[in-house]
């Protein structure tokens, strides 16, 4: 594993699947402002890399992707210092959604809080068996913010409301029926679900997918007569590739 900065990790294959772990961050892999900054840094740098094709993120451990975001450091925010904290978190997060390849989670033990955020910011969420979600911050006394907004989207009204507001934990097959996550891995089976999520988008022409994510992230926001239209350009500008003709000519000539 190269290390771009002291709390994250590169390990990447022939293939353009890099992963992405965040490291030195305790055994939950905890989001305190170094760690934040560190990985939303690295998220940048990896960004602008077109030999990407997929990126993972992972925690150091096994007890989780990412924990949640650092109470101890919160304790002693003030509103100004709060807002700080908060933005960076934010811009963390965005640099996850933004991320101009497909993004997996890679989701074993507890995700909770912020870490839910960050995952929630990622295209695909693969969790272990006994994976654990929740969204705990009522119960500190802070309201769930920031990339909690994504959680109506994924899972309704309704089910976001029950996250943020009771704050109790749901396990993994709770989760995958509520649509927060896409894939429950076997017990032991967690490097091995991720990568058939890996091996998926390879198959993929990887200009088209780093279209439909942007495409996706734009339908998020705009109205839909809006949101058929811009396609149209799109489209036409996925042929200045060489990639539709590649991919369809292969396709037709394995139907001979």
């Amino acid at each position: 594993m190269q290390l771009l900065n002291s709390h994250c990790g590169v390990d990447r294959d022939p293939r353009g699947v890099v992963r992405l772990t965040i490291c030195n961050a305790g055994s939950l892999n905890i989001l305190g402002s170094a760690v934040i900054n560190d990985a939303r840094e690295g998220l940048e740098v990896l960004g602008a890399d077109r030999q990407i094709r997929v990126l993972v993120i992972a925690g150091q451990s096994e007890k989780s992707m990412i924990g949640g975001a650092d109470i101890k450091e919160m304790a002693k925010l003030d509103q100004a210092s709060a807002e700080k904290f908060i933005t960076g978190l934010r811009d963390l997060c965005e640099a996850v959604r933004a991320f101009p390849a497909p993004v997996i989670a890679r989701m074993p033990g507890w995700c909770l809080g912020g870490g839910l955020e960050v995952a929630a910011a990622c295209d695909f969420r693969v969790a272990a068996h006994d994976a654990k979600f929740g969204m705990p911050e009522v119960k500190v006394g802070i309201p769930s913010v920031i990339h909690a907004a994504l959680l109506p989207r994924l899972i309704g009204w309704g089910r976001a409301r029950w996250l943020v507001m009771t704050a109790e934990n749901i396990d993994a097959p709770t989760a995958l029926a509520w649509g927060l996550i896409d894939v429950v891995a076997p017990e032991g089976g967690l490097d091995a679900a991720v990568e058939r999520t890996v091996k998926a988008l390879l198959e993929c022409g990887p200009e088209a997918l780093r279209s439909q994510k942007a495409l996706l992230r734009q339908w998020e926001e705009l109205p839909l007569k809006e949101s058929v239209n811009l396609s149209i350009g799109v489209f036409g500008r996925s042929f200045l590739t060489d990639e539709p003709r590649r991919l369809m000519q292969g396709f037709i000539d394995r139907k001979r």
